[in-house]
């Protein structure tokens, strides 16, 4: 195949239907590769996917409020994704945490269980601080942090709605304190860090509530310890990591994963243009293959 006809859809959403500014130089990257690159809304009916030759998965940052749906269009779609199709489906729900565990990976102690379930784990941790937050979920959707007993958070868990399970986590105060850090990978291959901070009297490092990031460079204990989540993956069955976003604290002294995001990572590609111009050859080799 001749670079000058290979088409790429980029899947994006209602949110940000267009390519997303920190993905604009990786789309040029491509543009000057021969690949042409088109943003597609992931939900849109009208969108012909037969016609391209690949789907990039980027923006599509409302995907888990519609699971069901985003399940089905991952299963019809007629041409392969980047990452591929086994790996996203995987990595949309977060019990992977505890299969990740159970290879030795460091995670924050994570317990799963069912809506109804919730009081009762609860209850057992009573005077702790801790975050609840559905195992299909992104953006801090239906997130609950607070010291259980307390009668806000005890609202505010009530309020969870009861057709989800839940991750129920301690809060892990570093966060805030000494910031959560992303470690960009592609091929396997580590690219780049940011370290991301909240908003002053917030939790949550997302630029949604708030949050900045930095880019940064870790130390190369902390990239080995971002490698061992993804070699963890790679003995579970996944090893064809096109894109990844190692998320984790650390935490008395050890790097402890968050989360592992594979589906559509926000990549801070505008802070670091080499990485998007690397990650774009790495696709042209892929689509060229």
């Amino acid at each position: 195949m001749s670079a000058s006809r290979i088409r790429l859809a980029v899947a994006t959403s209602v949110i940000v239907p267009d390519i997303h500014q920190d993905d604009s130089h990786l789309v040029a990257s491509l543009r000057r590769l021969g690949i042409e690159s088109t943003a597609c809304v992931w939900n849109d009916p009208a969108v012909d996917w037969a016609g391209f030759d690949a789907v990039l998965i980027r923006s599509i940052w409302d995907y888990f409020k519609h699971y069901a749906a985003f399940r089905q269009w991952l299963d019809q779609l007629p041409v392969p994704t980047i990452n591929n199709k086994d790996l996203l489906r995987w990595n949309s729900d977060k019990r992977y945490l505890l299969e990740l565990a159970e290879q030795g990976v460091d995670i924050i102690p994570t317990q799963i269980v069912s809506a109804k379930e919730l009081p009762q784990t609860l209850a057992a941790m009573t005077a702790q601080e801790v975050v609840v937050k559905p195992t299909i979920s992104g953006t801090a959707w239906h997130t609950a942090r607070g010291m259980v007993g307390e009668a806000g958070f005890e609202r505010a868990i009530a309020q969870m709605p009861l057709e989800f399970d839940y991750l129920v986590q301690p809060y892990v105060p570093e966060v805030v304190s000494d910031g959560e850090w992303s470690l960009l990978f592609f091929d396997g291959e580590y690219s780049h860090a940011v370290i991301k901070r909240p908003a002053a009297g917030d939790y949550r490092v997302q630029s949604d509530f708030g949050g900045t990031s930095q880019l940064i460079e870790p130390d190369a204990i902390l990239i080995a310890s971002a490698k061992r989540a993804l070699a963890a993956a790679a003995t579970i069955g996944h090893a064809d990591v096109v894109y990844a976003r190692v998320d984790g604290v650390v935490a008395q002294g050890s790097f402890l994963l968050m989360e592992l995001e594979m589906i559509e990572p926000f990549l801070h590609l505008e802070a670091c243009p080499e990485a998007a111009e690397r990650f774009a050859g790495n696709l042209w080799k892929r689509l060229m293959g």
